[in-house]
């Protein structure tokens, strides 16, 4: 593994000043992700309610994400994210201020929950298309590995400072300091040199931009294919949220510690998985086929695990096999997108992998209570073998009939079919 080939993206200097803003705030959303599961659990004692709440955070971006991306393609992205960075500051200090009163209900988490998610529509387009603004073409796989990266190594910290903070001083503090972490990304964004940029060409407001792009994507199976196989994974296996903290609570009889622990394991391992991706080039729907055949494979062995020590490390090969999935499924939209659609498409993304979580969730959420938190693992582990299924068969149905002999070995690892 090459580590000039690793970290290429970070040469950019706005990349890096991104980076860096987001290596602060990333730290602060995961902290917050924890106490605002850890709060629910605590306000309801119930799954489902789990389920429900992040549905509520997530029903905004399934609803009004493809607005967010029509947006993103006719402004400039930097101004647009320093004004949700802004909005996101201010709800995790309203939560704070809720929580440490004294005064939190549930219908207020809701409240805010659905506000955050209004916010993340317009956020998530714009954030996931500004990365190859940032960087030349050919580090834009690397810098969106590097960026899962900072994600999850977030996730391996956050979770801890989150679990030591709830212990110590209470759920209250962690929306708090989550709230005084988003100065970091503002400072960073008003830093750039904007004459390094590459904008994409800017979108003239016009009618039916949203149906042009819906039409693009339908148009183009490079991109259909896997946001249909991110819908299904995004829908039932994405939703650790809600059922890791039953796990936890049900299957180890565990607090917020042990919580912490989990969560910190999936951000440990996927920070190593993408380590060893990061340099790796492939993308298309055979090389995001495999990867989920590998991510449904782990969360089948987390649901077995039969000891905590087992589970946590079950549970670091779930987030290095996660990373994997997302940073293919991510790298090959931006890569296989026209730039003057490129919101539009990355918002569809937001709403596969985001949004479908008013879908998945309470579903999830369900399952977890009826039947317990390791068949609602199992119900997630299906839908990563389904979806590597439907991308296994696209391959076949899109090569020309004299090739399709050798899909199986695309399939095994050479060349990807589409790119």
């Amino acid at each position: 593994m090459s580590f000039r080939g690793t970290f290429a993206a970070l040469g950019e200097p706005n990349y890096r000043r991104y980076f860096t803003g987001q290596a602060v705030s990333l730290a602060g959303t995961w902290m917050q992700a924890v106490a605002q599961s850890w709060l629910v659990l605590q306000l309801t004692h119930s799954g489902t309610w789990l389920g429900l709440v992040a549905a509520a955070q997530f029903l905004p971006v399934m609803l009004f994400a493809p607005y967010g991306g029509v947006l993103a393609d006719r402004v400039d992205k930097r101004r647009m994210l320093m004004a949700t960075q802004a909005v996101y500051g201010t709800l995790a200090l309203a939560l704070g201020l809720l929580t440490v009163t004294g005064v939190v209900a549930l219908w207020m988490v809701v409240v805010l929950a659905l506000l955050f998610g209004l916010t993340s529509a317009a956020d998530n387009p714009a954030r996931q298309a500004f990365a190859s603004e940032m960087v030349p073409p050919h580090q834009v796989r690397n810098a969106v590995t590097l960026n899962s990266i900072l994600v999850n190594s977030a996730r391996a910290v956050g979770p801890a400072a989150a679990g030591i903070l709830i212990g110590t001083v209470g759920t209250g503090i962690c929306f708090l300091v989550n709230a005084a972490t988003y100065l970091a990304v503002l400072v960073a964004l008003a830093r750039m040199d904007r004459s390094a940029l590459r904008p994409a060409p800017q979108a003239v407001r016009a009618p039916g931009q949203l149906r042009e792009g819906l039409r693009y994507v339908r148009d183009t199976p490079g991109l259909l294919v896997p946001l249909l196989m991110l819908l299904v994974v995004g829908m039932l296996a994405y939703e650790f949220s809600v059922v890791l903290p039953m796990l936890v609570h049900e299957s180890f009889a565990g607090g917020p510690g042990t919580y912490a622990l989990i969560v910190s394991a999936m951000g440990a391992g996927a920070v190593v998985g993408g380590l060893l991706t990061a340099n790796r080039a492939g993308t298309g729907i055979a090389t995001l086929s495999r990867a989920a055949l590998v991510f449904g494979v782990a969360i089948a062995v987390a649901a077995v695990a039969p000891t905590l020590a087992l589970e946590v490390v079950a549970i670091a090969i779930v987030g290095a096999a996660s990373i994997t999935f997302l940073a293919t499924g991510n790298s090959t939209l931006q890569l296989e997108s026209d730039p003057r659609f490129r919101g539009r498409v990355m918002a569809l993304w937001s709403v596969a992998f985001l949004g479908s979580t008013p879908l998945g969730g309470p579903v999830v959420g369900v399952v977890a209570d009826w039947a317990g938190p390791r068949v609602a693992l199992g119900v997630g582990a299906a839908a990563c073998i389904i979806a590597a299924a439907l991308g296994g068969l696209a391959v076949r149905r899109l090569r020309p009939p004299r090739a399709r002999s050798t899909a199986d070995a695309m399939l095994l690892g050479r060349r990807p079919v589409l790119r």
